[in-house]
C-alpha cells in the first residue's frame, strides 16, 4: 500500500511538472529577437520594388528583350542566341513575390470588411494579379490555385492550372478587389511607391490592368476578351488619362543595388561588350528619324572619328563566327549622357503607363470594341505623345514630319494600323523585357526576323520560358502533367494558350 502511495504520488508531482514546464513552451521555445508577425506595409514596399525592378533587371537569365530585339549580347553574352536553359531564378523570384504577397493576406485576416484592412487587401490583390498574369505569361500553365495561402496549411506539390482557367480566376478576382476599394480606408501610405496611398489611382491601375488582360486574351478566347476590354472602356474615368497616373517606382542613378534603376544595371555593369542596341530598334527608330534614338543610344565610336556621327544596332542570335568579327567601335551601346548616366536625372521604373493604356484603347476603337474606329487614330497619338513626353525624352512637341509619317493612318488597313499601333508600343517598351516579349508574341508586330544562330529553337526566335528545373524535381507528377498539355514540351517552341497569332 505504501509503495502505491508513493507511486501515486511521484506520477502527480511529475504532471506538476510536466504541465509547469509545458505551460510556457512556446514561449519558452521562441527566441526573443524571432519575427512572429510582419508589417504588411514594410511587404508591400518591398513586393512592388522587387517586382518593377524584375521586369528590366538583370536576372542571369533575363533574355527576353533580346529575343524582342531590344538589345543583342556581344561576345561576352551569349543569352540572346536561342540556347535553353530553365528559368530557375525567376521562377523562384516571382513566387517569392506571392509569398509576401500571401503574407499580407494572412497578417490582415480578419479586417476583410474593416477600413483598417479592407482596401489595403484589395490593392495587395491587385497587384497579386499583375504578378501572376506576368507568370503565366512567360511560361503558361503554372502552380496557382494550390500554392500555399498561409504558413498553416503548406502545399509543396501544387498542381500546374491552365492558362485559360487562371486568366478567368485573375479577371474574377480583379473585379472583386475592385468592388472592394473604398475610399477612406486606411492604404499603404508613403510605403506605397506607386501611388502614396492613393485609393483611387489604384482603382484606375486596376481598371487598366482588366483592359491588358482583357487584350491578352483576343485572339484565345475572343467573347472573354471583348467582354472584359468593353467592362474597362465602359469605365473610362477610370482608366489611366495621363501620364501622372504611371504606375513606377522612383530609382537612383548610383550602383547601389536596393534602389538603382534595374536598366542602369543592366547596360552598364561591367564590360562595355555585354549590350549593344538591337539592329531591329535602331533600324525603326532611323526609319522613322525618331528623335529618341540620340536619347537612347551611343553613336558609334569609329562614326564619331570621322566626323560623321551614326548609329548602328548590332543583329542578335549571331553565330560564333558572326560574333568574332564584330568590333566593339562599329556599335552603338546604350546612351551614356541620357537614360544610361549616373548624373542624369534618375528614370523611374514603370510596371504600367499611360501609353500602353492609349495604345489598347486604340486596338480597342479599331475592333469596335467600346470605341468607334474614328476614335483609333487620336488613342494611337496620344500613346506616342505620352511616351514622348517620359524622361528620358521628355519631348512635349512632336516634330509635324515624324506625326505626318510615322503616325497617320490615312490610307492604311486596319492590320497596318495594327502594326504601328504595335511598333510604337515596342518602342515604348524598351526595358520592360517580360511586356515587350507577351505583346510581340500576342501580335506578331513588329515584325522580327530571327538571328541565324539555330540554338535549340532551329534557328526560331523563342516563344515561351522554360520551367524551373526544382519545380521539375520536387514536383515531377504535377510538372510532367503540365508539360504533357505542350504543344513542344518543356521548350522554348511551344506556345502559352494564348499565343494564336
Amino acid at each position: 500500500m505504501k509503495k502505491f502511495i508513493q507511486t501515486v504520488l511521484f506520477g502527480f508531482t511529475m504532471a506538476m511538472v510536466l504541465t509547469s514546464c509545458t505551460k510556457d513552451f512556446e514561449k519558452l521555445n521562441t527566441p526573443p529577437t524571432s519575427v512572429t508577425t510582419i508589417d504588411p506595409v514594410l511587404l508591400f514596399s518591398r513586393v512592388l520594388r522587387d517586382g518593377t525592378f524584375a521586369e528590366g533587371g538583370e536576372l542571369p537569365n533575363n533574355k527576353f528583350g533580346s529575343w524582342v530585339q531590344h538589345w543583342a549580347g556581344g561576345q561576352v553574352v551569349p543569352v540572346s542566341r536561342y540556347l535553353e536553359s530553365s528559368e530557375d531564378l525567376i521562377w523562384e523570384t516571382h513566387y517569392a513575390l506571392i509569398k509576401d504577397l500571401k503574407q499580407i493576406n494572412y497578417e490582415l485576416r480578419g479586417r476583410e470588411s474593416d477600413p483598417s484592412g479592407r482596401s489595403k487587401l484589395a490593392i495587395a490583390k491587385i497587384y497579386e494579379i499583375s504578378i501572376w498574369q506576368r507568370m503565366t505569361d512567360m511560361f503558361g500553365d503554372i502552380p496557382y490555385s494550390q500554392v500555399t495561402k498561409t504558413t498553416d496549411a503548406l502545399q509543396v506539390t501544387p498542381a500546374f492550372d491552365t492558362q485559360e482557367s487562371i486568366y478567368t480566376s485573375l479577371i474574377n478576382d480583379l473585379n472583386t478587389a475592385m468592388g472592394q476599394l473604398t475610399d477612406g480606408d486606411e492604404s499603404y501610405g508613403t510605403a506605397d511607391f506607386f501611388y502614396g496611398g492613393s485609393i483611387p489611382k489604384w482603382r484606375k491601375f486596376a481598371n487598366s490592368l482588366k483592359l491588358r488582360l482583357g487584350f491578352r486574351l483576343r485572339y484565345a478566347n475572343p467573347t472573354l476578351a471583348r467582354t472584359t476590354v468593353e467592362s474597362a472602356m465602359g469605365q473610362s474615368a477610370l482608366l489611366f488619362t495621363a501620364n501622372a497616373d504611371n504606375a513606377a517606382v522612383p530609382t537612383f542613378n548610383n550602383a547601389q543595388p536596393v534602389n538603382a534603376n534595374p536598366m542602369l544595371r543592366q547596360f552598364l555593369t561591367g564590360s562595355s561588350d555585354l549590350r549593344y542596341l538591337g539592329a531591329a530598334l535602331v533600324s525603326k527608330l532611323k526609319e522613322y528619324n525618331d528623335p529618341r534614338l540620340p536619347l537612347l543610344a551611343q553613336p558609334t565610336l569609329s562614326s564619331v572619328r570621322a566626323g560623321t556621327p551614326d548609329y548602328v544596332g548590332l543583329g542578335v542570335a549571331l553565330t560564333d563566327a558572326q560574333l568574332g568579327q564584330v568590333i566593339r567601335d562599329n556599335y552603338s551601346t546604350a546612351s551614356l549622357t541620357t537614360w544610361f548616366s549616373s548624373t542624369f536625372t534618375p528614370i523611374p521604373a514603370y510596371a504600367l503607363t499611360y501609353s500602353e493604356v492609349s495604345f489598347f484603347k486604340a486596338e480597342a476603337a479599331l475592333l469596335g470594341w467600346g470605341a468607334t474606329a474614328a476614335d483609333a487614330e487620336t488613342f494611337f497619338k496620344a500613346g506616342v505623345s505620352a511616351a514622348f513626353q517620359l524622361a528620358p525624352y521628355s519631348i512635349t512637341t512632336l516634330p509635324t514630319a515624324y506625326t505626318a509619317s510615322a503616325l497617320s493612318f490615312t490610307g492604311l488597313s486596319d492590320a497596318q494600323k495594327m502594326e504601328k499601333i504595335q511598333t510604337q508600343k515596342w518602342i515604348h517598351l524598351f526595358g520592360r523585357n517580360y511586356e515587350a516579349f507577351a505583346e510581340w508574341r500576342r501580335t506578331g508586330y513588329p515584325v522580327l526576323n530571327p538571328g541565324s544562330n539555330q540554338g535549340s529553337t532551329n534557328g526560331n526566335i523563342p516563344l515561351r520560358a522554360i520551367y524551373s528545373t526544382r519545380e521539375a524535381q520536387l514536383n515531377n507528377a504535377n510538372y510532367t502533367a503540365a508539360v504533357s498539355r505542350l504543344s513542344n514540351g518543356d521548350s522554348f517552341l511551344s506556345k502559352v494558350w494564348w499565343d494564336k497569332n
